[in-house]
This record gives structure tokens, sequence and C-alpha cells, in this order.
């Protein structure tokens, strides 16, 4: 029986293995649609009886006689079966026993981790300076793992969030207080138990962890209302909150939505689609073992990657890969994304002995669901991702190929989404954030209490006006002894020029007379070089 009939149209006489494929790709395309928008016959509810909104926040928050409930109740099932007595929360905040919580961690050095922290703590102090000259540096510090204090803020720098912040004052508190679309607030409220139920921030119904998650979706429906919501915009949300306040986190999630992954969350999900093919098509550079299985499976890209690539693996790896997946995401772009992906996929089934267990389309999905914990363990997968030669310019190049093939089978592309940049510095580069105003520096520094000149010289009493005209009459008496009468003249206009310009008559007195020919001339000359020197100090100051 060829196990590649899962995918063909359905007939008389197909075989139990073509049915279970079949059963496979449906629920894996069930799951893919899951992330697409709740909107159509699909849509959200309607409102209820009365003309009032399930989705407010005021009906999130907890009502008053909920105090007396125990607030493990709203754990859920899940919770209740695994007897969750005692909350014991792990440094990710995830219960202890959860599917999130993990047992074996690698821990940093106190001593090495306080040394992250400083180096850090000076880069976001000079962040200009440091992505101008040492963005190298910056990036090899990410791979390395941002600290997990500075986690939440080296985010905002990175992905442009903080510029964002500031060049929107206002904005989030605008859209908070406006009522939102009524079409998207049920489905968001829907969505927001469903995030992360083991953290301890969204572990209780209608808790503050909730509560702002509502508000960053519901808000971002209102920032672009064309796009509105797609269901794997609220773990990305979750993953923020969890580092930042909802502000913050708000325009992160702008900055996701439209500079990272663009497009990704539209109605169509027609840039996931590009993706997936771009995604294949690297794959058979990097395993054409792998590759050659998947093609001959027939299984679309969509199938597997589509979780991976919209939730940025929150929802697929463990945590403390997570996050490290996404220090390097934000500062280097989508291609760590196609990278994660890709080592994935050369691990799980890259080797005629890992396929000898993958005969059949649906073995070969339920090994991409339960990837092994080797394959996803943080120190094995960040240096997989860093040493794999997957850059922007091969992601670029295979974006036109794609593009180029999809015009030519399906049209032009209904989304018209922005160039997507790759990484922190492009980001910086297309949106510089705002320099402050420049403030004049004076070269001449008086003292704190010396009163400042004003633009014109203040007139000078009569008696120091008759001492200097008396000091001048005296030098030039002193000149006529060794000058001609016309040299004698000369320098008494010059004398005349200098004293305007308050320039003292020792000076005079003190230039030497010999020779006689040029001593009026280098006189006067003097006068006129001073005073241009004066001029030019004044202008400098005011």
């Amino acid at each position: 029986m060829d196990a590649g009939r899962g995918r063909g149209v359905g007939g008389v006489g197909r075989g139990q293995a073509a049915e279970a494929a079949e059963v496979a790709a449906g629920a894996q395309a069930a799951g893919a649609a899951g992330m697409a928008k709740s909107s159509g016959e699909n849509g959200p509810r309607a409102p209820a009886a009365g003309g009032s909104l399930s989705g407010t926040r005021e009906n999130l928050a907890q009502g008053p006689d909920s105090a007396t409930t125990d607030e493990l109740s709203s754990l859920g099932s899940d919770s209740e079966a695994n007897g969750f007595a005692e909350r014991r929360i792990d440094k990710f905040g995830f219960i202890v026993g959860s599917q999130g919580a993990e047992s074996a961690l690698e821990e940093v050095p106190l001593e090495v981790l306080r040394q992250r922290e400083s180096k850090w703590l000076d880069m976001l102090n000079n962040w200009d300076k440091w992505m101008a000259k040492k963005h190298k540096k910056i990036r090899l510090r990410c791979q390395k793992g941002i600290p997990p204090s500075l986690r939440g803020r080296a985010w905002q720098y990175l992905s442009g969030g903080k510029v964002k912040l500031q060049q929107n004052p206002g904005k989030f508190d605008e859209l908070d207080m406006s009522p939102g679309d009524p079409k998207w607030l049920d489905v968001i409220e829907r969505d927001l138990h469903r995030q992360f139920p083991f953290h301890e921030m969204f572990v209780s119904r209608g808790g503050h962890g909730q509560q702002d998650l509502f508000r960053v979706l519901k808000a971002y429906t209102l920032y672009r209302p064309e796009e509105g919501y797609c269901q794997a915009q609220a773990p990305i949300a979750a993953v923020l909150l969890m580092h930042m306040p909802a502000e913050q986190a708000f325009w992160c999630l702008v900055q996701i939505c439209e500079k990272y992954l663009p497009g990704y969350y539209s109605e169509k999900l027609e840039a996931i689609q590009l993706d997936g093919e771009i995604l294949f098509s690297l794959l058979q550079k990097v395993s054409p073992v792998a590759h050659k299985h998947l093609s001959r499976q027939k299984i679309d890209p969509l199938l597997y990657m589509t979780e991976w690539f919209m939730c940025a693996f929150a929802r697929t790896l463990p945590w403390s890969s997570v996050l490290r997946v996404w220090d390097m995401f934000f500062c280097e772009g989508v291609k760590i994304i196609f990278r994660v992906g890709l080592v994935l996929l050369k691990h799980a089934l890259g080797s005629p002995e890992k396929l000898k267990a993958c005969q059949g389309q649906y073995e070969t999905i339920e090994q991409l669901r339960s990837l092994s914990p080797k394959i996803m363990q943080e120190a094995f997968l960040v240096q997989e991702v860093v040493e794999l030669p997957v850059t922007e310019r091969q992601i670029e190049r295979e974006h036109l190929i794609q593009l180029r093939r999809w015009q030519e089978t399906r049209g032009e592309l209904q989304c018209r989404s922005p160039p997507r940049l790759h990484g922190a510095k492009a980001i910086l580069d297309a949106e510089p954030g705002p320099r402050p105003a420049l403030q004049p520096s004076p070269s001449i520094r008086l003292p704190p209490d010396a009163p400042l000149p004003g633009p014109k010289a203040k007139p000078k009493p009569p008696k120091q006006v008759q001492k200097e005209q008396r000091k001048q009459t005296k030098a030039s008496g002193q000149l006529d002894k060794s000058l001609s009468p016309n040299q004698a003249a000369v320098v008494t206009a010059a004398g005349d020029a200098c004293l305007s310009q308050d320039v003292p008559s020792k000076d005079l007195a003190s230039q030497d007379p010999a020779p006689q020919d040029s001593a009026p001339q280098d006189l006067a000359h003097h006068c006129s070089q001073e005073s241009l020197t004066s001029q030019e100090s004044e202008d400098t100051y005011l």
C-alpha cells in the first residue's frame, strides 16, 4: 500500500494506512487553521442579549463572590487532575510539575552572570553608540544569552519598541480606554485561558496577567483594524508580558508583527505560506535526506511549521530554549526562526536510522510533533543554530524565487505587507530614535556669579574717559619725540582706533619704533587685527 495516497482525494478501497495519514494531515490542518482569523462562518459569537459584551475588562476581573473561592479552581481540569495542592514556582514562573516547568536547567555561574549584567548595563546606557560601532559585539552577547534581570529591557531596545513608545506617547492609553471592536472582543477573551495556563501570571481567570493580555491584544486590533486579531498573536503577547509592562509589551508586539514577521497574522496567511516554501527549499541544502523524505511523503510545510513560525517556538521548545531563541531572534531577525526550524528537521528526519520509524505520513508528522528532548536542549540547540550557514541574503533570494512562483501559479498576493527587516540593526537604521536638541556650548566660560555681557557695551563714566584721554596724550607725546610730524599724525589716528576697541595704551608704548618707515603701518595693522579677534570672540560667545 502506497502510504503517499493519504494526501490524495478519497476514494473507494483506500487502505488503513492512507486513512490514518489523512486523519493526521487533517488534524494538523485544523491546527493550522486555528492560527487563522476567527471570522466568517466560524467568526465570533454574537453579543449577548441586552447588548452587553462578555469581552470587557470589567467582566474579566473577578466578581465579589470569587473572593471566597480558592484560586486553584481557575487552573482547570488538567491542573486539578495533577493535584497542585501547593504551588511551587520555578525561576521562569511556571508551576513545578507542570508541562512548562523543567527539571534540569543549565545554571550560569553567579560571577559570570554579574559580569554579563554589568556589560549589558553599559550597552543599554549607551545603546546608539554600541549599535553604530559594535553591533557584532551585541550579537555575540545575545547568542550567549541576555541576563534574566535585563531581558525585558534589552528586548525593547533590540526590537525598536522603546523608540516606538517614545514616538507615540499616550497612544497605548488612548487605545486602552477605547471600547474596542465588538467582533474581536469575545474571540480574544475566549483565548485568554489557553495561553500558558500553568504560569503564575495566567493561572487565574480574570487575574492581572489575563487582563493585561486582553488589553494588549484589544489595543492591537484598534491600532491595526485592517489586520485585526489572530490567535497566534496571543502567545507572543503573553511571552512579552512575562518580561515587561503592558504598554511596552504592546509596542514590542507591534514591532514583531510589522518588522520581524510582517504578514504572518493577515487573514489569508500568505506570508507564512511563502516562508513555508522558503524553509522547504533551504532544507534541501541543509539536509537532503529530510527534504527527500518529506517530498516523498508529500507533506506540506504548513502541517509542521505553522505553529513553529507564527508563535516563534513559544509552544514548541523548553522554556530555557525559548528565551535563548528569542534573544537571538530580536537581535538577528527571522533568520533565527528559519535556522531553528531547519535544525529541528535535520535532527528529527536527517538520517536513515531516524527514518526507519517514519514509514508513512502519519508517523512522520508524529515524529515532528514529539521531538526528542536532546534536540531541543538549550546548549545543543543554540550551538547548532549559531553554526548553521543560513544568511539573510539566502532567505531573501529564496523569497524572490518563491514569490515569482506564487505569482505564476496563484496570481498576485492579496496581502500587501511591508518588507521585513532582518534584526535590530536594520530596524534602527530604518527608524532611528529621537535625538535630543543640540544645546549651545559657548567657548568662553565665565564663573557662575559673573554678570553676562550684553550685546552692546555700556557707556563708560566721564572720569574714566578723561583718564584714557590723558594716557593717550602722554603716549602720543612720547612717540612724537622719535617720529617725524607726518608719522606722529598716523600713529595718533591708529591710537584712536585701538582705544575704541579697549586696547591698553601700554601695548602701544611697547611697540618698537625702528625702523621708522614701517612703524606706523605695523601699528595700524596690529590694531585692526586685534579688533577682528575681539569681534570673533564676542560672536562665538553669543
